[in-house]
């Protein structure tokens, strides 16, 4: 039962995910303030060759488009700008994602104006309209950087593939805390470095170099024996710290996207890594649940279904660090 239930995740990791796994591609859209009542605008859809996913913003009536809007279709996503007039401002009107409530995707909207300020917001199937409301106070922009945080590691399979194998790696509790922990500290480290700019990694070698790392903890799950002590089963908050720094170039890619607020950058980092955290702790803490409730309904032989899941694992990262690595040439 077990194994057939692991089995059943991990293939639907590989059909349902993309190569890029660590999101969910979300549409995003960019309204920047460029002079006073005026906005250039950035709408990005998921696509996928020449069909794009049928979402379409609807600005204030008071808005009036300029020229046509130009349009583009690049690695696989639909990039849509234009440039707009509202006269008084945006402040208090609503925005719309038509279609929205149709779909299962959410939609990333992030207003930038010319005093540095920034409002960002999070449009749902279930919610598809935004009240712009200006400036963020300082417990809606930690609030909203939170969720980003939560919603972003709740999505991104490779890094809760990896967080799985380290679950299944260490069995003494303590050291699992202190494993997570490190790769926490770790995936901060970098993700604030290059969130501010003090230094980057091209994006596509690291999305192949995270899947790597899943692979490797795969590969020293399956060299499990008994009696036998791995450097990995010893030391895991090695392993964990040192492709926590890798994994936190990839965090910085998706916060790259969103931005961050100007006049806001330690709040929203630290509210983003505290989101991270805790996302990770509730897949942990769901992990444990499962495999608890599992046991107790079933006997569950640990040491095959340990090796079944490892294998799993191990086909899932090496089918996405194939993927991405020819994606290096698209």
């Amino acid at each position: 039962m077990i194994h057939r239930l692991v089995f059943l995740l991990l293939v639907s990791a590989i059909l349902g995910s993309p190569a890029s796994a660590h999101e969910m591609r979300p549409a995003y859209l960019e309204i920047r303030e460029t002079t006073p009542d005026a906005y250039a605008v950035l709408w990005k859809v998921p696509a996928m060759g020449d069909r794009r996913l049928g979402l379409y913003v609807r600005l204030p009536d008071s808005c009036a488009a300029g020229a046509e809007p130009v349009a583009s279709i690049v690695a696989g996503a639909f990039y849509q700008r234009w440039a707009t007039t509202c006269p008084g401002g945006m402040k208090g009107s609503e925005i719309v994602i038509d279609g929205l409530s149709e779909t299962m995707t959410d939609v990333l909207v992030r207003i930038a104006y010319r005093d540095g300020t920034t409002e960002i917001a999070r449009l749902t199937p279930d919610a598809p309209t935004l009240k712009v409301a200006g400036a963020q106070t300082k417990v809606e922009v930690a609030g909203t950087y939170f969720l980003l945080g939560v919603d972003h590691i709740l999505s991104g399979f490779d890094h809760l593939l990896f967080v799985l194998a380290l679950v299944l790696l260490i069995g003494d509790r303590w050291m699992l805390l202190k494993t997570i922990t490190a790769f926490t500290v770790a995936h901060s480290i970098t993700l604030a470095g290059a969130s501010l700019g003090y230094f980057s990694l091209p994006q596509k070698p690291v999305e192949a170099a995270i899947a790597l790392s899943i692979a490797f903890v795969a590969s020293e799950l399956v060299r499990m024996k008994p009696g036998e002590r791995r450097l990995s089963e010893a030391y895991p908050w090695v392993v964990a710290f040192a492709f926590g720094l890798l994994h936190g170039f990839g965090f910085a890619g998706a916060l790259a996207e969103t931005g961050l607020p100007q006049t806001d950058v330690p709040l929203a980092l630290l509210a983003f890594n505290l989101g991270v955290e805790a996302g990770q702790l509730l897949f942990v803490a769901g992990v444990i649940i499962v495999y608890r409730v599992v046991v107790a309904i079933y006997a569950v032989p640990v040491t095959p279904a340990r090796t079944v899941a490892a294998y799993l694992i191990g086909i899932v990262s090496t089918f996405w660090l194939i993927t991405r690595v020819a994606d290096f040439w698209v």
